[in-house]
């Protein structure tokens, strides 16, 4: 099969197309025919081998793991004999590991039944942002209702999520997003969107209960500063140190907080089923929808990785296969 690798750490041309033997499923995996997979920030992590922290775990001069990709969307092929929710021809989409690649093995418990209405790039778009989203805003930021809710880098693959699923929350939804991308934000349900190019959103008189900051690129004071008292600050993004990628903010994060004042809680999300059934109602519901800005075929990855790289993408980068 014809799979997207990287034998060194670098840039976008360290990608190659090559040809691995198919994977099989083991007992309580599924094997996916692939249709689409979407890129991630983590993809591109791994590939550049930074934050250089990353490394202990990925291979301090290469990559043990040579395969890329997170996201995924495809046709079951075949089941392992443990499994019980999925059969050959089912309609999935999921998170797993090499998923650049024309087929890939999923956990059984890691796909659910790809929505109705979605296309196979579409679907694509989902696993990681939006399950980032979702556990970022319910369970780190516990959103009600009539909160006030803003949403840092709202036209990205995760910040279009955060604005519509904080709508369907019930929440007053504000994005902040550059020029080019304020219609898009506006479209998706926020009610007041910043044009950091014009303006400075931590200078604004309006203060939010929850901030979902999906960037990372403004200081824990700036965001404090249009906090309520007791407001709390997701932080889903963020850690410019190729060494030490998150660590400083995370620790910043931890010295801010107070338990009876404002609260900064960075986090990872994971994988998890219930979410993904979640999601798929939301988005067969209408209520949410994924943006996705361009698509590429495999044998283009490495271009795709260079446009996700440039840091303009609206919504999400796909690959189909």
């Amino acid at each position: 099969m014809k799979a997207i690798v990287f034998r060194r750490y670098g840039s976008p041309d360290v990608l190659e197309v090559a040809d691995l033997e198919r994977p099989e499923p083991e007992d309580e995996q599924v094997l996916v025919q692939v249709r689409a997979a979407s890129l991630n920030p983590f993809d591109w992590h791994r590939m550049r081998g930074e934050p250089y922290v990353l490394r202990q775990g990925e291979g301090i001069r290469k990559p043990k793991n040579i395969g890329l990709g997170v996201d995924v969307a495809g046709v079951v092929e075949s089941v392992g004999r443990s499994v019980t929710r999925f059969k050959p021809g089912d309609e999935v989409f999921g998170m797993s590991a090499r998923t650049l690649a024309e087929y890939a093995r999923v956990a059984e418990a890691g796909i659910a039944l790809k929505p109705a209405n979605l296309s196979f790039a579409q679907a694509a778009a989902v696993p990681v942002a939006a399950t980032t989203a979702l556990q970022g805003l319910r369970d780190k930021g516990a959103i009600t209702a009539g909160q006030r809710v803003l949403v840092v880098g709202a036209s990205g693959g995760v910040g279009t999520f955060a604005v519509q699923l904080a709508k369907a929350f019930g929440a007053h939804v504000s994005g902040v997003t550059s020029t080019g991308n304020v219609e898009l934000v506006r479209s998706l349900g926020a009610e007041h969107v910043f044009d950091y190019k014009r303006e400075d959103f931590t200078n604004s008189s309006e203060r939010f209960d929850l901030i979902f900051d999906a960037v990372g690129d403004r200081s824990l004071a700036d965001l404090g500063r249009v906090l309520e008292p007791r407001g709390v600050v997701v932080l889903a993004g963020g850690g410019t140190s190729r060494k030490l990628g998150p660590l400083g903010r995370i620790l910043s994060a931890r010295r801010r907080s107070k338990p009876e004042g404002q609260r900064f809680v960075f986090f990872m999300s994971h994988r998890e089923q219930t979410d993904l059934l979640v999601l798929k109602e939301h988005l067969e519901s209408g209520r949410i929808r994924p943006v996705v800005d361009r698509t590429f075929p495999l044998s283009e990855a490495a271009a795709a990785m260079r446009y996700l790289e440039a840091g303009h993408a609206r919504g999400k980068v796909v690959v189909t296969v």
